[in-house]
Formats: C-alpha cells, structure tokens, sequence
C-alpha cells in the first residue's frame, strides 16, 4: 500500500517494534483519542491494548482503508479535522496522533496544543509520534519559508509530485512547547523517530 510504504523501511524496523512496545504500554486501559489516524496503522497498534479508541480523520479515503483491517479491541472511526475536534465531552483520558505534529506550521503550534488540551480530559496523557530527519533515508528538505517552516517535495506513483510541509523540531523545542500546555513532557528518541508525552493539567 502506497500510504503506509514508509513502514516497510528495512532500515526502520527495529526503530518501529520498540516503538510499537512503548505506544501499546502508554495507552494500555485507556480511552484513547486518536487525531489524523490515516490507514489505522497505529490504530491497530493500540487497540489491542487500549479500553477504547475513537479514530479521528478528515479523508474519508483513509477512513475507509482503515476500517477493513481487524483490529483487535474496540473502534470507532469517525471523520473530522485534528483542528476541529468533535465534542466527545472530554471522556477521553490519553490522546495520540502520529506523523501530524510536523504537518503544523510552527506559527500554529501553540494554538493546535491548546485545542487538544482542551478536547481530552484533565490529566490526560498526550502522546506524539514522529520523524527524525536522518540523512539518506528521509526525503531531502526543499525549501524553508521565512518563519523557520520546512517544505519536501513527494511523488507518489502516479508521477504527480507535491510540496509538502514537514519540520524536523530538536528534543528541546519539544519540551519547551510540550511544557507551555502541561507536565512532565518527555521524549523518547528513537534512530528515525521521536516520541514525546505530556500530561495535561488535572
């Protein structure tokens, strides 16, 4: 599948299982609310572990894809933005959302972390998973814009090619946004990956 190519890194795998661990162990017994879930790739992950996972997405196409796997425990996919959260009446108690945090413009992002603080419980756990730039196996950097933002440019394969924003933060730009919206924000650095978590004020 074309969507998920980016998991089958030889070079990646080892990064990906103990990640796997990890995800499956933070959100074991939780009612987890998941943003940009995509194919369900880390949809999957979690929901053998996790009390309940609500599956947020705004393409239908990928909600689609995402609905034929079996996953192991208890799903609900729903179609919406990351930026437009349904009001779930705060029942959630963590929240995940992998590759989309470097798919937010850095002039944005002060504003995204207090919308999903806001759409979660309080003393939720907040988790997000996404790339490292590693030379050789990410696609080179195009562009950079006048407020710090990086840009890549994808061809898929039907040869259309696309720019794509993507920034690369450093351990310490994550703790120090993690730690405007809550507590406790640590990142779990991985060779292609990072991981940060937070917990939102009770």
């Amino acid at each position: 599948m074309e969507y998920e190519r980016i998991y089958a890194k030889p070079e990646r795998q080892v990064d990906l299982a103990a990640l796997r661990a990890r995800i499956r162990k933070l959100v074991t017994g939780r009612k987890l609310l998941e943003l940009a879930c995509g194919t369900g790739y880390w949809t999957d992950v979690m929901s053998a572990r996790a009390n309940r996972v609500t599956a947020l997405d705004v393409n239908e196409e990928m909600l689609a894809i995402a609905r034929t796997k079996e996953h192991a425990g208890a799903v609900e996919f729903v179609r919406g933005s990351a930026w437009q959260i349904p009001d779930f009446g705060r029942s959630h108690d963590a929240l995940f959302a992998g590759h989309w945090w470097s798919h937010v413009l850095l002039e944005d992002l002060d504003r995204f972390l207090g919308h999903v603080g806001a759409a979660v419980a309080p003393g939720a756990l907040i988790a997000f998973l996404d790339n490292r730039y590693v030379e050789g196996s990410s696609t080179p950097v195009a562009r950079r814009d006048a407020a710090g933002n990086s840009y890549q440019l994808r061809k898929l394969e039907d040869g259309s090619s696309h720019e794509v924003l993507k920034n690369f933060p450093a351990e310490g730009e994550l703790i120090q946004r993690a730690s405007r919206h809550g507590w406790g924000a640590h990142v779990d650095l991985f060779g292609h990956y990072w991981l940060l978590t937070y917990w939102v004020p009770a």
